[in-house]
C-alpha cells in the first residue's frame, strides 16, 4: 500500500481516520480499482458519482488508503457552525458559496492557487447533490469541479462507486446493517483531457465541454462497474420539473 508525504504528516485526519475508517470497514468491503492513477503528490481534483448521502465515507476512507487526505467542497454555511466549522477549516475543507460571477471567478482562483501552492487534493461532487436519475445513474452536471481544474491546469480525475446504495440507499433514513462488510467497489479513471481549453476556465462553453467531457467519464466507469448501459440522455432535473437544491456550481 503507497503512502502519500500528505498522510505521513501528523495532521487532524489521523484521529479521524482512527475512528472512521474501521467503522466503515465493519459496513462496507472496498474494493479500488486504479488505485495508481490518483497522484500520491501534488494537486488534484476528484470528481466522483453521488447517489447515496453515505457515499462520502466511502470515498473518503478510499481516498485515505489510496494516500491522500480527503478534503471536499462544501457549502459556505457549515464552516458557521460551532465545532463543525472549526472541524472543516482545521481539516482544509474548501467553502463555496451561492455568489455572483465575477466573485465565484475570483473565489475560484483563489482556491485553485491554493491548491496547487499546496499540493492537495480536493473532492468536488459534479452533480452537486444526490443524482435524481431513477436508476442511480449520473445525472446532468455542474462546472465547479472543472472550473478548479481548468483555473489551475489541475488533473481532474473521474471516480465512479457502486454498493453504497446496499448500506444507505438515497434517502433512506438509517442504515442497512445486515449482512455486514457489503461489497463496494471504487474505480478511479485516467485524467479527464482538457488540454485545449486550458486556460478557459471563464469561459461558459469551454466549462460546458469540459463538464460534458467528466460527466462521459463518470458514467462509463459507472457502467464498467454495473456491467449495462446508461441511459442514452442524461436526467437533467430541470426538465423534470425537480427542483435542484444544494448545488455546486
Amino acid at each position: 500500500m503507497r503512502s502519500g508525504s500528505e498522510k505521513r504528516r501528523p495532521s487532524l485526519f489521523w484521529p479521524l481516520a482512527a475512528v472512521v475508517v474501521p467503522l466503515i470497514s465493519v459496513l462496507a468491503k472496498i474494493r479500488i480499482t486504479g488505485r495508481e492513477k490518483l497522484p500520491s503528490e501534488g494537486a488534484f481534483v476528484l470528481a466522483p458519482n453521488h447517489y447515496s448521502e453515505f457515499d462520502p465515507l466511502i470515498v473518503a476512507v478510499a481516498v485515505w488508503r489510496l494516500g491522500r487526505a480527503p478534503r471536499f467542497m462544501t457549502k459556505d454555511s457549515l464552516f458557521k457552525v460551532p465545532v463543525l466549522g472549526w472541524l472543516l477549516r482545521s481539516t482544509g475543507m474548501i467553502p463555496v458559496a451561492r455568489t455572483s460571477s465575477a466573485s465565484a471567478a475570483k473565489q475560484t482562483m483563489t482556491q485553485s492557487a491554493d491548491l496547487v501552492e499546496h499540493g492537495r487534493g480536493v473532492i468536488v461532487y459534479p452533480e452537486g447533490t444526490l443524482t435524481r436519475d431513477p436508476d442511480l445513474w449520473p445525472m446532468r452536471g455542474k462546472s465547479g469541479a472543472v472550473r478548479l481544474a481548468l483555473a489551475g491546469d489541475i488533473p481532474l480525475i473521474p471516480m465512479a462507486q457502486w454498493g453504497t446504495q446496499a448500506i444507505m440507499g438515497r434517502y433512506q433514513k438509517g442504515l442497512s446493517l445486515w449482512p455486514p462488510r457489503k461489497p463496494v467497489n471504487v474505480v478511479i479513471g485516467d485524467p479527464v483531457d482538457l488540454s485545449d481549453l486550458r486556460g478557459r476556465a471563464g469561459d461558459q462553453a469551454a466549462l460546458s465541454e469540459a463538464t460534458t467531457r467528466l460527466m462521459n467519464a463518470i458514467t462509463a466507469l459507472l457502467e464498467g462497474l454495473r456491467d449495462e448501459k446508461a441511459p442514452a440522455e442524461r436526467w437533467n432535473p430541470a426538465s423534470h420539473g425537480q427542483k435542484e437544491t444544494g448545488r455546486l456550481d
